[in-house]
């Protein structure tokens, strides 16, 4: 994938290193590939990582529905302009 406005690269999954491909392997299982976000954290796989138990510890069990939770995620992202 490529975005002419990007200013920074997207890992490729299939080309991950090592360090990050568990983490990659993990978000295809469960969302059928990387989110964008991810891909180019996976510059720094300590970033990556830090933002994949962020995401865990927001959107993971809790006080509020899992539904919810990804219906204000869809919100967010239609408020700011994302184009996915």
């Amino acid at each position: 994938m490529s975005d002419e406005r990007a200013r920074l690269s997207y890992v490729d999954p299939d080309g991950a290193p090592e360090t990050l491909r568990v983490l990659f392997e993990r978000f295809i299982e469960q969302r059928g590939k990387v989110p964008n976000l991810f891909r180019v954290a996976g510059h720094r796989a300590p970033i990556a990582e830090a933002f994949a138990a962020a995401l865990r510890a927001v959107m993971g069990p809790g006080e509020v529905p899992q539904r919810l939770k990804e219906l204000l995620s869809v919100r967010v992202s239609r408020l700011n302009g994302c184009e996915y």
